[in-house]
């Protein structure tokens, strides 16, 4: 067994004994983290409306795992909270600037259990505000100068310019699969895109600048890039899943609402792999159609084919055995540094990724 408790490859066992310790660390991430946001927006003296609309994705019920992330490594590897603060900062404000476009793009109704802010503002304050995140996350990184010096803050630069590269060709891949009615795809294509527009920014980059700012060496960057890139890739890969899951109360979002939406999701493309011709026929037709010429009965339809296929038992092996490669990396990643309740963290984030309702 384990250092978390690991027994077996599936995602029932990927958990350890309690998970109050992994809860608490997180909450007090992001609690530091919202607090510095907020004192951002105040400074900045934002028209009242805009200011609001700033705070208000950060504000809902995110979990914060990107900042978390970078916060831990930081400390786990000798570093300080407040050396890492920053760009913890930084790495939230583009996130939410990502979902604030993300739900444009894929007219998303409903974000952390409310509405999206294109539904509740409009499209035009919508597309505003998140460029005004984007825009906002410049402040804490300049603030880097401060905290870690020039040539740490250029360096982290060069890992935020990494990361939003990345980030945006993959979602460009994804857009251009709805777009062109791709559906010749394989788990492969799958991880690709997944790795450039989900990897990066969630697991990868918090993880490498946490580890730059702590002073670590280029060959332990380089095994934190391997171990958030299978990281990512089992978040992502839950992400869709819960999206499925007519139990998952707390999920925020649409239920099925990847499915209205086109998405090839690592699910819908093995179910397009595996399906008879005659399903497979009406599923392209099903999938391919916009979301306004979907029905909910087509979506159940497509609901149920998944089920009836094993596509939602696969998608759940398939996270776990990224969950698993993830723990091998760890070890090789940060299996020398001293134990502490940052390293702790990061552990159970690998089981967090693949038990987690919301």
């Amino acid at each position: 067994m384990s250092a978390m408790g690991f027994t077996s490859s599936t995602a029932a066992d990927l958990r350890p004994e309690s998970t109050e310790f992994f809860v608490d660390s997180l909450r007090s991430y992001r609690e530091a983290v919202i607090d510095e946001i907020t004192r951002i927006i105040a400074a900045k003296r934002f028209q009242k409306n805009l200011a609001h609309r700033l705070a208000e994705y950060p504000l809902r019920a995110g979990k914060g795992l990107r900042p978390a992330l970078c916060i831990a490594t930081c400390q786990a590897l000798g570093g300080k909270t407040g050396e890492a603060l920053q760009s913890a900062v930084a790495l939230e404000l583009y996130h939410n600037a990502f979902l604030v476009h993300d739900d444009i793009e894929d007219d998303s109704y409903f974000r952390r259990g409310q509405p999206t802010i294109h539904h509740e503002y409009g499209m035009a304050v919508a597309i505003n505000v998140g460029d005004a995140l984007s825009v906002l996350a410049m402040t804490p990184l300049l603030q880097n100068l401060r905290a870690v010096g020039l040539g740490r803050t250029l360096r982290i630069f060069r890992e935020i310019e990494r990361m939003l590269r990345e980030s945006v060709e993959g979602q460009a891949m994804e857009l251009d699969w709805v777009s062109a009615r791709e559906w010749r795809l394989t788990d492969r294509d799958y991880f690709v895109m997944t790795r450039k527009k989900t990897c990066w920014y969630t697991c990868i980059t918090p993880c490498r600048i946490g580890a730059l700012i702590a002073g670590a060496n280029p060959r332990r960057l380089a095994a934190l890039r391997q171990f958030g890139s299978c990281l990512g890739t089992a978040f992502q890969i839950q992400d869709d899943l819960l999206n499925l899951d007519e139990d998952a109360g707390s999920y925020g979002k649409e239920l099925a609402g990847d499915i209205w939406e086109g998405k090839r999701t690592l699910m819908l493309i093995r179910l397009m792999q595996v399906a008879p011709k005659r399903e497979q026929q009406k599923l392209l037709r099903v999938m391919s159609a916009d979301r306004r010429d979907k029905t909910a009965a087509d979506v159940q339809w497509v609901l149920a084919l998944m089920r009836k296929h094993g596509c939602i038992d696969y998608g759940r092996s398939v996270c776990s055995r990224f969950a698993l490669r993830a723990q091998a990396l760890f070890d090789a990643a940060l299996g020398d540094v001293e134990p502490s309740s940052h390293k702790r963290f990061l552990q159970e984030t690998i089981d967090y990724v693949v038990r987690r309702d919301h």
